[in-house]
């Protein structure tokens, strides 16, 4: 395959991705499921950042892309972390 139709290929999952979290995020009532689909709908955005900042084989790739891409891992890992404590103590404030 040349470089235009993988570059293709790779947005088209990162838009499946996207389209797949969206829906989760629609469809589940359950807060740790729409967290999860919020997650899976990052990483279509990230597959489609990546792929942009492909330049083709001669030039390298884009770096402040792979810099934004690296930085939204991070505060996704993060916000997770926090979206999953403050989803814990709505649950443990309900059982009281």
């Amino acid at each position: 395959m040349n470089g235009l139709a993988t570059q293709e290929l790779y947005v088209l999952a990162g838009v499946l991705l996207f389209t797949i979290g969206l829906w989760g995020t629609w469809l589940h009532r359950h807060y740790v499921r729409k967290i999860i689909s919020l997650n899976i709908m990052g990483a279509g955005v990230f597959l489609i950042l990546i792929t942009l900042g492909y330049r083709g084989t001669d030039l390298p790739p884009d770096p402040l892309l792979h810099a934004l891409v690296l930085t939204g891992i991070v505060v996704a890992v993060s916000a997770t972390a926090l979206a999953l404590v403050i989803i814990r103590r709505l649950e443990d404030s309900r059982d009281e």
